[in-house]
């Protein structure tokens, strides 16, 4: 049997523990600055939009989740143990208050967030290429385990785990999956799309400004998944031209037999360079799972669809 002061201690222990629980959160979050998360703090123009279409929608449920809960203390508070006060009329069947209430508010919800979703979906397609006062730059990214390959046909080269691409122009991305679904996300630019085995997705974006971003794979795919990442840099005319020669004069190539190896699975992949990529590999991997193949057009292709099979 606990004695009256043990009780009373195990009361002021238990009453400090939500205490402690804070304090302990608070120290543990201390090195997590608001300005480290990408979301909240947009980079673009796509992701700034992403941004203030979350707060629009947060915004909308607050105005039934806050009255929700103020009644709830409201009530829990009035009609506490103790307070014989207020009246008691829970026969409010066939209120038109209550049912107006009710009815309404929700449809009112529903036809807000119908219409921000319409106009919304459409203006923030990922598959429409942004205008600017340059062209875009077209880049392929080829989804492996658990690593990313880069293609620049533009350049002619290729990269594994960076992305590369000048600031003042907007950013086309192809996507596809050499491997199982994959999911191409760069939070500071714009929101996620899949990459997926036999399929070309499409992600448009923009950079403000020059400035370094962290990139990912947001679909979980197996042992390396934790690792699947990269960096994108956006970069001026100056430094894209010296990252542009660096790469150019680099002595790998990226030719069938190399992206065989490169295929193979492999964890926190490091940055890799390569002068010349294998010509059509994006349109290859794609053809390899297409339901009916025919003819090989080339003995890479040929190597590539049964080699990586």
């Amino acid at each position: 049997m606990i004695e009256p002061t043990n009780r009373r201690y195990c009361r002021r222990n238990f009453r400090a523990v939500p205490l402690l629980a804070i304090i302990g959160s608070c120290l543990l979050l201390q090195g997590c600055g608001l300005s480290d998360a990408p979301v909240l703090f947009p980079k673009g123009p796509i992701a700034l939009a992403e941004r203030n279409l979350l707060f629009t929608a947060f915004a909308l449920m607050m105005i039934v989740a806050i009255p929700a809960i103020g009644l709830t203390l409201f009530f829990v508070w009035r009609y506490r143990r103790g307070n014989d006060a207020p009246a008691y009329t829970p026969d409010w069947e066939g209120s038109w208050k209550v049912e107006t209430v009710v009815w309404l508010v929700p449809a009112a919800i529903i036809v807000v967030l119908g219409t921000l979703v319409w106009n919304t979906t459409h203006k923030l397609d990922p598959y429409v290429e942004l205008t600017g006062d340059k062209p875009a730059f077209r880049v392929q990214a080829i989804a492996l385990d658990w690593k990313w390959l880069f293609l620049y046909p533009e350049l002619g080269v290729a990269s594994v785990n960076e992305l590369a691409f000048p600031a003042d122009r907007p950013l086309n991305v192809e996507i596809t999956s050499d491997t199982v679904m994959n999911s191409l996300m760069i939070p500071a630019l714009g929101g996620q799309i899949y990459a997926m085995a036999g399929m070309r997705s499409e992600l448009n974006l923009l950079a403000n400004e020059p400035g370094v971003f962290t990139g990912r794979n947001t679909m979980y795919s197996g042992d390396g998944f934790a690792d699947q990442h990269f960096k994108a840099h956006a970069m001026n005319e100056a430094d894209f031209n010296s990252w542009k020669a660096k790469v150019t004069g680099d002595a790998n190539v990226l030719d069938a037999k190399t992206y065989l190896e490169l295929h193979k699975q492999s964890v926190a992949n490091p940055v890799t360079y390569y002068s010349a990529f294998e010509k059509d590999l994006f349109d290859i991997i794609l053809r390899k799972y297409a339901p009916i193949v025919g003819p090989y057009e080339s003995e890479a292709a040929e190597l590539i669809c049964r080699g990586a099979a």
